[in-house]
């Protein structure tokens, strides 16, 4: 239900306003492909006609390429739209890598998409689309990839965007693709107590993009976060993450509610699939309706952008 609350809501503020109505769809980013039936009915409604699709994630161990979560399919994951297969690649993948490696990860990414779309059954449409994190010493390496798989797929190949690198474009360079996904998330590491939500701070990223006008692809969509965490921190300092906590989550006989987004665990035992102990702290970062919609008031004005909601 929390779904359906953050989308009706932003969709009413979008509709009612005097700006243009985006259309929207999501990215599904679990590694076993099911679907609820209030999650049907969401991207049901959905005006894109498309589902990003996470496949896989690629990672280099001992100097060998390997996919990391390869997804599975529940028979509830019943879908009219197109799926867009979209994978993980991690940055030092493309560290040192060679030519002839390139051409192997290439075509190996392609295979196993190929197969996993084959085997369950999935309608995808002329787009892949790849998600890394680059840096400058591996954009050329990167960049090379994205072209060889064009190549090898004969397939329309995308990529995501960072903040960053939009706003760092000379040293980041511009990717060989016709159309870039900006990732208007996580403008802070959840684990750095900075007192601001990692998930998305508005004015972090309205100085990310401040000159997004003068980025070369103009062919852009917009993904915006629709999801929830919770940050564990434990007597040494350590943190971990669990997904999709809320403040209502905080709500328990076993806590110590500290602030309306904090709590302290006063009793050891399993909460939320994970064994805390007594005096660990959790801090609960989720988005609210205003901060989505300020983001798109503030991206509407440099472009019409098709928008992508991350859940988790």
């Amino acid at each position: 239900m929390k779904i359906l609350r953050f989308l009706f809501i932003l969709l009413l503020a979008v509709s009612c306003s005097k700006h243009q109505l985006h259309p929207y769809t999501f990215y599904y980013w679990k590694t076993d492909l099911s679907l609820a039936r209030t999650e049907k009915d969401v991207l049901q409604k959905a005006s894109l006609p498309f589902l990003y699709t996470r496949f896989f994630d690629v990672d280099k161990t001992d100097g060998k390429f390997q996919p990391v979560g390869v997804i599975t399919k529940d028979k509830s994951f019943i879908t009219g739209k197109q799926i867009i297969p979209t994978v993980f690649i991690t940055n030092r993948t493309f560290l040192n890598i060679t030519n002839q490696e390139t051409r192997f990860l290439a075509e190996s990414i392609h295979a196993l998409i190929r197969k996993k779309a084959s085997e369950y059954h999935l309608k995808t449409g002329n787009e892949i689309q790849i998600d890394c994190d680059w840096t400058a010493g591996t954009r050329d390496d990167y960049f090379k990839f994205l072209n060889e798989l064009k190549k090898i797929s004969g397939k329309s190949v995308t990529c995501t965007l960072r903040l960053h690198q939009v706003k760092d474009k000379k040293l980041m360079g511009i990717p060989p693709v016709e159309k870039v996904y900006l990732m208007c998330y996580s403008t802070s590491s959840p684990l750095k107590k900075s007192g601001k939500n990692s998930i998305l701070d508005v004015n972090i990223l309205r100085s990310y993009l401040s000159k997004i006008k003068d980025y070369p692809v103009k062919n852009m969509a917009v993904a915006l976060p629709i999801y929830s965490w919770g940050i564990v921190t434990n007597h040494l300092g350590k943190h971990r993450l669990i997904n999709a906590l809320s403040q209502k989550d905080l709500e328990n006989p076993s806590f110590k509610k500290i602030s309306d987004t904090e709590a302290e665990v006063l009793k050891d035992g399993f909460y939320f699939g994970h064994y805390l102990n007594k005096g660990f702290r959790i801090r609960v970062e989720e988005i609210s309706d205003d901060q989505l919609q300020a983001v798109i008031d503030f991206l509407q004005k440099k472009y019409s952008l098709s928008i992508l909601f991350i859940i988790n």
